[in-house]
Order: structure tokens, then C-alpha cells, then sequence
């Protein structure tokens, strides 16, 4: 689908990605990675952090002891990884640029769910205290049964406790990873950041510099009628 027939179309749910798309949370991802590579006496790879974005973080915490040749630090380099986020991001929650401006405009009109590689309760209590837990019906994380991106189960899972077969419901996410996993589980992709060179780009319907883009608040407005 090419952006003009997106543009075309009215979604019936919409499911956000949390990290980087919701909540500026990836710096923070980001700096617990050097943290713990810190911690352990260990060099980031040259790389990692793009290698690891949108990672689960217990991929994340496999990919680093990989990495470094220290397959007997897998799990504390794991438990260390997500203790540093979770502190980190509890100092300091913060929105997206428009993300909670669009979040709030489309609520009243549409089923909105969150898709994350997160742990639940690190996606519930940035979105409770950036005031926009309640716009969400449905908070669906990897763990037990569900895998995590770029496998298709939470997008999957999102849609359908949302009430809307896949093909009917739009996500918005800011990794590959991510829009990975909803295109393989049907859903429409808008892609948040610069379009990248190559088949990439395909990955997404549309991409947008951020969701305060004007060209998105305006068709958003046009789907739910305002």
C-alpha cells in the first residue's frame, strides 16, 4: 500500500508501540545498555545500540552477552539491564513529541491499544504518569504464550482485543523491529522517523517525522469526523 491509498483509508482501531513512539523512552534504553556494559567492565560493540532497538529486553540482555563473549553473563547482564531502565524511566517519564495530543484526539473515537517489548508494568506506569493509561482499552506485552516483536503476537493480539480483524487496524511505531511484527500480523504501519534508503522503507505505509506532523493530525481528524 503506498501512502496515498493509506491516506485514503479510516483505520477501525489503532495500536501504538510504547518505547520511542509513545514515550521517550529509548534514550533511556540507551544509556541503561552502557550502564550495564559499564557495570560489568565491558565495551558496547560498535553498533549495538542500532542493533538492539525495539529488542526485547531479554534479547537485548543475550545480544550483549553474545557480543562481548561473556555467554555465562546472560542473566545478570538482563537483570541488570531492566533494573537500570525501569530506575531510569521512573525519574523521568516524558511523551513524544504529539503523542499524547494524538493519543487524546483519536481515544473518544476508536479502540486504542499499546503493542510493547516491555514489561507491563514499566508500560503502565509511564503511560499513568503521562496521564494517557485510561486513553487505552488493552496494554498487550510479550511473556508466557505471546512472543515478543518482531514476531507477530502482540500486534496480533491488540487487534483482536480490540474487537477489528488485523487488516482493519493501523500501528504506529518508531522501530523495524516493530513495524516487522505488525506487518506480519496484517495491520497498516505508519513509521515514525526518517524513511530509510532501501526495502526498509517498505515496512511502513507511511512515514512522518513525528506524530506532531501535520499531514497526520489532519487525517486522523478526517477519520473520526472532526
Amino acid at each position: 500500500m503506498t501512502a496515498h491509498h493509506l491516506l485514503s483509508w479510516s483505520p477501525s482501531a489503532v495500536v501504538f508501540d510504547c518505547d520511542g513512539t509513545l514515550m521517550d523512552t529509548e534514550r533511556h534504553w540507551q544509556e541503561a545498555r552502557n550502564l550495564t556494559f559499564r557495570a560489568f567492565g565491558l565495551e558496547p560493540p560498535a553498533g549495538f545500540a542500532d542493533r538492539a532497538k525495539g529488542m526485547h529486553y531479554t534479547g537485548c540482555g543475550a545480544l550483549m552477552a553474545e557480543e562481548t563473549g561473556k555467554p555465562n553473563l546472560v542473566n545478570a547482564l538482563t537483570n541488570t539491564l531492566l533494573n537500570t531502565f525501569t530506575a531510569l524511566v521512573e525519574q523521568d517519564p516524558v511523551t513524544m513529541p504529539g503523542a499524547a495530543a494524538l493519543v487524546r484526539l483519536v481515544a473518544p473515537h476508536r479502540p486504542l491499544a499499546v503493542a510493547s517489548n516491555c514489561p507491563r508494568e514499566v508500560v503502565e506506569s509511564c503511560l499513568d504518569r503521562a496521564g494517557l493509561l485510561s486513553c487505552f482499552g488493552h496494554v498487550v506485552v510479550a511473556g508466557g504464550d505471546v512472543r515478543p516483536k518482531p514476531e507477530p503476537d502482540v500486534y496480533r493480539l491488540a487487534a483482536r482485543l480490540c474487537g477489528v480483524p488485523p487488516e482493519e487496524a493501523l500501528a504506529v511505531e518508531d522501530s523495524l523491529t516493530g513495524m516487522e511484527s505488525a506487518r506480519r500480523a496484517g495491520l497498516r504501519v505508519v513509521g515514525i522517523g526518517p524513511c530509510p534508503p532501501g526495502p526498509e522503507a517498505e515496512k511502513a505505509d507511511l512515514w512522518v517525522a513525528s506524530l506532531a506532523d501535520s499531514g497526520l493530525l489532519s487525517w486522523a481528524r478526517n477519520w473520526i469526523g472532526t
